[in-house]
């Protein structure tokens, strides 16, 4: 019987490439559109992290103007003589460099810059949960896999029992042993079992192309994955929790938020003091004229300052800015806290499912070989005539029917494993 349930497709299952899930999640993080995208994002924020976008560097600015004309001038003197001049050509040059300095600005400089350093914090974060999310998708799917292959191998061997069965039935009909109606019913078994084969073949292919969607690499690669679910058992509610509120990428998130709204307040109330800036610069300038006193006339040097403004009423918009601030730092401390909930009804709903679908997979593993050795024993007694095909077709059913419960079982539990895992930000392979 051993090799009676031998595996159809087994030949060209080995022909293809065994894609491992350390290699299928290698692919990923190095191939990923989400990933990249968020580190491109964590990079900008990176670069953002400067003292001069925090505006504690001074600004240098150089400028020139060259304007020129042609016009007609008439002057008259004191003595009554009159000067005059038809398109004459005049000229001014001036060009030069500045430099402003903000020196002090209510101490807002450094929390803004402070405020940057937490936003690349926080796209750090965002750069985390988006590789949690992907590594989760990437071995959710490869299990998905892993489940419709063993289903594969189940329908695969009723195909060979069916197979049997016709071949068995044709030749009792031929010899007069059975009648018709026992060859028409196993060609009927037979084509259903061809056709529920044809339909897996067909998800299994379509979540092939998901997988290597989600790997960033061509859609139409074939491959074959593993069957071991390797499923962890051990997993503790309290474990998961303690590490969730330190690794989990959407608590970071709201923590650096709520540092950050407390930054944004800090610069609001920076408004309320005085701003002082320095000024120094160098300028030359040339005035050229075809009718005048002086009709040239040039200048160059240095000048140099400073100046201070203070807000002392704008309308009541400075205690607008700070309520509002105000609001947006209790806002940031809720968002803590509705995270943190839901994080805890999450883990303690998906530890709940899992804990089920552990016992889940030892009931079906021990209906799946009770299944097995009924199968043996019916398609033992059928080669030797002392049963009929109803029985055998109930024997087979219930064997396929178990394998796949089995294989559901084995993949629910391994896709709580990876949920419970990737909530508490630990999710390792």
């Amino acid at each position: 019987m051993a090799l009676l349930l031998g595996f159809l497709g087994a030949g060209q299952a080995e022909a293809q490439e065994l894609l491992t899930l350390e290699d299928a999640v290698k692919i990923a993080l190095e191939r990923n559109y989400n990933i990249k995208l968020s580190a491109n994002d964590t990079e900008i924020a990176k670069n953002n992290v400067s003292r001069g976008n925090a505006g504690m560097l001074p600004a240098v600015t150089g400028t020139i103007t060259n304007n020129n004309t042609l016009q007609n001038s008439s002057q008259t003197r004191a003595d009554g003589q009159v000067n005059e001049v038809n398109w004459g050509r005049g000229s001014t040059l001036n060009y030069g460099v500045g430099l402003t300095w903000t020196v002090f600005d209510g101490f807002a400089m450094f929390a803004r810059y402070e405020q940057l350093q937490e936003l690349q914090k926080l796209g750090e974060a965002n750069l985390q949960q988006a590789v949690l999310t992907t590594v989760g998708d990437v071995m959710g799917t490869y299990f998905e896999l892993t489940q419709q292959q063993a289903q594969l191998q189940a329908y695969d061997t009723a195909i060979v029992i069916s197979r049997l069965r016709v071949e068995t039935a044709r030749n009792r009909f031929e010899i007069g042993k059975a009648a018709r109606l026992e060859l028409l019913n196993a060609q009927v078994d037979f084509n259903t079992d061809t056709t529920n084969l044809l339909r897996q073949k067909n998800l299994y292919r379509n979540t092939q192309i998901r997988l290597n969607q989600i790997m960033a690499r061509d859609v139409n690669a074939t491959f074959r994955v593993t069957d071991n679910f390797d499923i962890d058992g051990n997993l503790t509610l309290g474990q998961l929790s303690n590490q969730a509120q330190e690794q989990n990428p959407s608590v970071k998130a709201a923590i650096l938020n709520r540092r950050i709204a407390e930054l944004q307040a800090d610069q609001v109330r920076a408004a309320r003091l005085p701003t002082v800036n320095l000024n120094t610069g160098y300028n030359f300038n040339r005035n050229r004229s075809a009718l005048g006193f002086s009709t040239l006339s040039t200048g160059n040097g240095l000048n140099y300052g400073a100046s201070a403004s203070v807000n002392i009423f704008n309308g009541f918009n400075q205690r607008r800015n700070e309520q509002n601030a105000s609001i947006q730092v209790q806002s940031a401390q809720l968002q803590i806290e509705q995270v943190n909930q839901e994080i805890s009804a999450q883990l303690a709903a998906a530890y709940q499912t899992y804990l089920t679908n552990l016992t889940l997979v030892r009931l079906e593993e021990n209906n799946r070989r009770i299944a097995r050795q009924n199968l043996d024993i019916t398609l033992e007694k059928y080669r030797l005539g002392s049963i009929t095909t109803v029985e055998v077709r109930d024997a087979q059913l219930n064997y396929v029917n178990a394998t796949v419960r089995y294989s559901n079982a084995q993949y629910q539990a391994k896709l709580g494993e990876i949920g419970l895992r990737e909530i508490a930000g630990n999710l390792t392979l």
